[in-house]
């Protein structure tokens, strides 16, 4: 029997490829994954919470960037693309691209069922390794539930669990709350296979 391994890419080649490509991928050391296809309970929940974050920060010094803005993890070799991410001040970029950030504060992530183990174990150990890096929400789409991290000393990190509308989460890196109820504004509970 004849194994066959699968081609490694440099981050430089998969950067040219990403330009060109229809549909976004994710690198991880040397891999590259297409990303699985998002829902409109994930857009909805995605898109509702940047937009509160957006006005909460309007006058403040945090940005906020969904979706399309790439994420350079440097000590796993990544490239990813977290639902939301927060940055403290201006954005440093790597290599001076506008599309790829390293230094986000809070990152968010919009769970589906072909990537939820990956993002609670996997992307958030990557996670971790970012200095910036202070705190993690993973959101289900599939029902009223958050899990929220925190960091609260070097290699320490606590867990808070919300179920219920009537919550509300209050990040613990920056001066922000929002209720589930507006995190699930208009997200439909039934049919969500991806």
């Amino acid at each position: 029997m004849q194994v066959t391994k699968a081609r490694s890419y440099s981050p430089e080649e998969y950067l040219e490829l990403e330009v060109a490509a229809e549909f976004k991928s994710e690198y991880i050391d040397g891999q590259i994954l297409p990303m699985a296809g998002g829902t409109t309970n994930h857009n909805r929940i995605a898109l509702n919470f940047s937009t509160e974050l957006s006005f909460a920060f309007k006058k403040l010094d945090f940005q906020v960037f969904m979706g399309d803005v790439r994420l350079w993890i440097p000590q796993r070799r990544i490239y990813t693309y977290p639902d939301v991410m927060v940055v403290a001040g201006e954005p440093e970029y790597h290599n001076s691209r506008t599309d790829t950030i390293v230094n986000p504060i809070a990152i968010v992530e919009v769970l589906s069922n072909s990537t939820q183990g990956y993002d609670r174990r996997g992307k958030f150990e990557a996670y971790r390794t970012i200095p910036t890096f202070e705190e993690y929400l993973l959101i289900d789409q599939n029902k009223i539930y958050i899990e929220q991290y925190f960091k609260t000393a070097n290699k320490r990190w606590s867990l808070y669990e919300y179920d219920s509308e009537d919550e509300a989460v209050s990040l613990n890196s920056v001066s922000f709350e929002i209720s589930l109820e507006d995190i699930f504004n208009k997200v439909q509970f039934k049919n969500n296979d991806i």
